[in-house]
């Protein structure tokens, strides 16, 4: 409910705080006292157009702050959550309106634009008066509210379902349609890719395997390179080239012919010397010769096995970039190939079936709706009956109040059926029915969204209720009947309202009276709330006008007793 209204440099109003409760709260005061400012203020904060006009003379910019605190599962709650701003124990929607015309809208302290400032106050008030509606008059909420009125809430929520699966299996197909399409338009390219990689048939991690297998194998033949040019070195296989060893024999056979025997002539110990380290000389390279040959035996380099890893992991490289993957999504590449192509044969079977399935949701979802439908009939008929008893004590006997049920087109069908609701009225015999907003005046459409509160108050999701002259043009017992109206729909809903009315008036559970008074040489309104005497003077004025008698005080305390 709305528990608290600041304002500042609204006008005629510098400064005003007023705090509300729930039930019935009646602002009185004499015409140009400044009500419509309250209410124009109020606005403000709910989001209506702002204006430079409306701040104060002499002031920078005007304010207004309303302050709300909404049942604990209402959905302005979870609005605030949606919206990333912070939860506390009371949702403030504020305005604020330079001189220049330029508006900011804050809730909770937080910056908001106009229109999610709009969003807000309309879960949260509805305003019902001479020059603006909101709730009753906009046909989009007609169907929640016969559907609150008398459509049991399983035959809703199974219509809700319905259109959900209905929705997800006609996604499926359509899914499933795009697909089948699209692989029918590169059946080739499939086919040849599948193959191409099939042939190939790549394995996990083998990129990782192959450049191992490659670095080993690039070693090995440096390895045996290395190996085979050293055994050339020490044994040539050209005849004419002469190696290490021969040049050792042949040195050795040049110094034997100087050789004498032991001890026969001079220089004999060196030369043999010299031969017996060319003698071992020559043995040290046979046996490198020899564990060169062992070695180069030894090793497994065949050439081919390197050039087939690197062929084998260049073609996977190749392949990868071809399809613009790593090498190792290739077989994960592959099998959605094989599953595509596997779609295509499969393809036909499962359009079918999900087609079938499609038909089956969409047959529930009528079928849902179609019951749907009867129950909003029969709510609808029921409604107009319950509307009807309550127009003739709210002067309204020669209206005729009408639920219009309209099937919509398959491609505005919904989650809240197949039909779009409409509230009508005939306000004069002989008359067509026709939309609310058109056909009843200000206050004829206040006094019928009364009736409607009277019948739906329980149903209603905005918890506060503002009526604008409710009682325009009517006064004795219909002002009687709307008083008694106002207050047992405020035993639902807060409710506050403007009026003339002193039988309004007397119902009230509080009461402030909006005076003009001169403050320092200038025009104010004021508010003020009145307590038991207080409020006996004020309906007496209302009663007699300015001159205040007694029978009026009489007649108002015959009013305050009767409630």
């Amino acid at each position: 409910m709305l528990s608290a209204l600041s304002i500042r440099d609204v006008v005629l109003i510098e400064c005003l705080d007023l705090g509300f409760a729930g039930g019935l709260t009646v602002l009185t005061g004499e015409t140009g006292a400044g009500k419509s400012i309250l209410l124009d203020a109020l606005g403000l904060a709910l989001g209506a157009r702002a204006e430079g006009a409306l701040v104060r003379g002499g002031a920078a910019q005007a304010s207004v702050a309303a302050v709300f605190v909404p049942p604990p599962r209402h959905p302005a709650w979870a609005m605030l959550t949606e919206q990333g701003i912070a939860a506390e124990a009371e949702i403030v929607l504020r305005r604020v309106i330079s001189r220049e015309g330029r508006s900011r809208a804050f809730i909770n302290d937080q910056p908001v634009g106009a229109a999610l400032l709009r969003q807000f106050a309309a879960r949260l008030v509805e305003i019902q008066g001479q020059h603006e509606q909101m709730g009753l008059s906009d046909p989009t909420t007609h169907a929640g509210l016969l559907d609150a009125f008398g459509v049991p809430a399983p035959c809703r929520a199974a219509v809700a379902k319905a259109w959900r699966d209905w929705r997800a299996a006609r996604a499926a197909l359509a899914e499933a349609e795009a697909t089948m399409a699209s692989a029918e338009r590169e059946r080739d390219w499939l086919e040849h890719a599948e193959a191409e990689l099939a042939a190939l048939a790549p394995e996990a991690d083998e990129e990782d395997r192959l450049a191992r297998e490659r670095q080993r194998l690039q070693r090995q033949a440096r390895e045996a390179e290395a190996l085979a040019q050293a055994l050339a070195e020490l044994a040539p296989r050209d005849r004419r080239a002469s190696g290490p060893a021969a040049s050792l024999r042949t040195a050795a056979r040049a110094l034997q012919r100087l050789a004498t025997p032991q001890g026969s002539g001079p220089g004999s110990g060196p030369l043999d010397a010299i031969l017996a380290a060319l003698g071992r000389a020559e043995d040290a390279i046979a046996e490198a010769e020899t564990l060169l040959t062992r070695h180069t035996e030894a090793e497994d380099s065949d050439p081919r096995r390197l050039e087939a890893a690197e062929e084998r992991l260049f073609a996977l490289r190749a392949l990868a970039r071809k399809h613009q993957v790593a090498v190792a999504e290739l077989p994960a590449l592959l099998a959605d190939l094989r599953a595509r192509r596997a779609a295509l044969e499969d393809g036909a079977a499962r359009l079918a079936a999900l087609a079938e399935a499609a038909a089956k949701a969409g047959s529930a979802y009528r079928q849902a709706s179609a019951t749907l439908s009867a129950a909003r009939g029969a709510a609808a008929r029921r409604l107009e009956r319950a509307i009807a008893r309550e127009l003739a004590p709210l002067r309204l006997e020669k209206s005729r109040f009408a639920v219009e049920i309209t099937p919509l087109s398959e491609e505005n069908w919904g989650s809240a059926g197949s039909e779009s609701v409409q509230f009508l009225i005939a306000t004069n015999p002989g008359q067509t029915p026709g939309p609310l907003a058109r056909v009843a005046s200000g206050g004829e459409l206040s006094r019928l969204m009364l009736a409607f509160k009277m019948v739906l108050a329980q149903f209603s999701p905005v918890p506060t209720l503002i009526f604008d002259e409710v009682d325009a043009g009517i006064g004795g017992a219909t002002a009687a009947a709307v008083g008694e109206r106002l207050a047992r729909v405020a035993e639902h809903l807060q409710v506050l309202v403007v009026t003339h009315s002193p039988q309004v008036a007397a119902r009230a559970a509080a009461h402030f009276r909006v005076a003009k008074q001169a403050l320092g040489g200038r025009a104010a309104t004021t508010v003020e709330t009145l307590d038991a005497p207080a409020r006996r003077e004020e309906i007496a004025r209302m009663l007699a006008g300015e001159t205040i008698t007694e029978a009026a005080r009489a007649a108002a305390d015959s009013l305050l007793g009767a409630v």
